[in-house]
């Protein structure tokens, strides 16, 4: 059954769509990568399925018990939120603010999953430190962190990798996929796309023509042809 489900609907703002006729559905277990140029509509898709902006046309359905508020999210960071004056810990619980309501503090159990959550991605030993005084992959497992402490089911990354270095990026790649084989759903925005081709299982291309299939499918449309030999071919795993 699909925990996500977009049937022909139109996005962008002020009734103005940027992407038309876009139709997917994403299952528990999915890793989908959206890719496509600059201003084609990403991270408008991202930010309508979180309900931050209506549809311009059609509705998308959630299914599999899945609500916005079990929708992790990981925005693209923006130069205030790296200089942020709070402690790992403090940013990694505030994901569970969605959830609290007008409850005031944390719980013991959100207290515990915060902890837990540091320790699979490897910052435990951060957790007193100055969120701004972080490199740039440290500050990503820290956001990272704190949007798993939102969901166990589904995440959606808006380039989690953007300005990290080469092994940072391998790094949160691999975490991520990690998180993936463990049953979380991935929805993942990315200007790379051999990595795209390498982790996800299904792609989403926006443009004026959307594609959407499966990784294989891709690679056999004539879009994949010519947009993998455009960025010097992709990996065949």
């Amino acid at each position: 059954m699909a925990q996500i489900k977009c049937q022909n609907i139109s996005i962008g703002y002020d009734k103005k769509p940027v992407v038309k006729d876009l139709t997917f559905s994403v299952n528990a277990g999915d890793y989908l990568c959206v890719v496509g140029e600059n201003g084609a509509g990403k991270s408008t898709l991202i930010k309508t399925i979180l309900g931050l902006i209506p549809t311009v046309e059609g509705k998308i359905e959630f299914g599999d018990e899945l609500t916005k508020k079990d929708i992790g999210y990981l925005p693209q960071q923006t130069v205030v939120q790296k200089d942020f004056p709070a402690t790992v810990l403090e940013v990694v619980l505030s994901g569970f603010q969605n959830r609290m309501g007008w409850r005031p503090f944390y719980t013991k159990k959100e207290k515990l999953e915060a902890q837990e959550n540091m320790c699979e991605l490897k910052i435990d030993n951060l957790s007193k430190k100055c969120y701004r005084e972080l490199s740039g992959g440290q500050q990503q497992r820290v956001l990272l962190a704190r949007a798993l402490c939102g969901t166990q089911k589904v995440l959606l990354l808006d380039e989690p990798v953007s300005g990290l270095d080469p092994l940072a990026t391998k790094e949160m790649y691999n975490l991520i996929k990690n998180l993936n084989n463990d049953g979380i759903t991935i929805i993942m925005i990315s200007h790379d796309i051999s990595s795209a081709m390498k982790y996800a299982s299904h792609i989403l291309f926006v443009n004026q023509t959307p594609f959407f299939g499966t990784k294989q499918e891709f690679k056999n449309s004539e879009l994949g042809h010519k947009y993998t030999h455009f960025v010097g071919g992709c990996t065949n795993e």
